[in-house]
């Protein structure tokens, strides 16, 4: 299948449009970006997808609420601190969730080699199938005990979720793109093999681009406006989030 070149100069427009400092500030991805620390900013980023949905403005400021609770040290918070959150909450992720996943991020710290370590070690084990291995991570995170509430707030691709939010934090962690957005600190996974964060803002711009069929925000949906974008870039197909993002928000495609 040969791209269809006036759509890929469209979007490589698009991408060069967003993809640079200016996106940082107004975008949840700001919150990592005050940390130099590598594990302060996957663990801060960890947390900011997490609860990366509704408005954007709501998303960064209760992610400094956040980070300030955790006296602006994630890792050392995590880590360290015998501090339990009495009050914290982002529509239903709430202290419960918030103190669970301190719990969870803590041992897969202690005995997985961290969060980098872990998605490594899965991606290798599941010949770098990213469903797979974000199903096979959500085992993982939840393997000690906790509240079965918060499980909701990781989801499961292979029941059929899209998963946005850590496909967001992986595209994050892994992009290396020299524009100054995305941190590109994992760097034993190739962006190949990352799959689209897709929400419904994406979803509407995909298929009036006519990159995705599918009808239904879900996995294979993810999937198949993955695969549409591998045919214009292979090696970094997500970096067209950019583009779809921006189209969807800024430009009311």
């Amino acid at each position: 299948m040969l791209p269809d070149l006036e759509l890929k100069t469209f979007l490589e427009e698009k991408y060069l449009r967003y993809n640079n400092d200016a996106f940082i500030a107004p975008d949840p991805i700001s919150i990592p970006h005050r940390f130099t620390v590598k594990e302060d900013i996957e663990i801060s980023a960890f947390f900011v997808a997490t609860i990366a949905w509704g408005r954007r403005d709501v998303i960064i400021r209760n992610g400094k609420k956040l980070m300030k609770l955790m006296g602006e040290s994630p890792y050392d918070f995590v880590m360290n601190s015998c501090t339990k959150f009495n009050h914290f909450k982002h529509r239903t992720f709430n202290e419960i969730d918030t103190n669970n996943f301190v719990a969870c991020i803590k041992n897969i710290y202690l005995t997985h080699n961290g969060l980098e370590g872990l998605f490594n070690k899965l991606i290798k084990e599941n010949h770098g199938d990213i469903q797979a291995t974000i199903s096979d991570f959500k085992r993982i995170f939840f393997s000690i005990p906790h509240d079965a509430r918060t499980t909701k707030h990781i989801s499961d691709p292979s029941k059929g979720s899209s998963a946005k939010r850590i496909n967001m934090f992986l595209r994050w962690m892994v992009r290396q793109d020299n524009h100054g957005v995305d941190f590109g600190i994992w760097n034993q996974i190739s962006p190949s093999v990352l799959h689209m964060p897709l929400d419904v803002h994406t979803g509407r711009v995909a298929r009036r681009l006519g990159l995705l069929e599918r009808k239904q925000d879900d996995w294979k949906a993810v999937a198949e406006l993955t695969a549409s974008l591998r045919v214009f870039d292979p090696s970094d197909p997500v970096k067209y989030d950019f583009a779809l993002f921006g189209l969807g928000i800024d430009e009311k495609f």
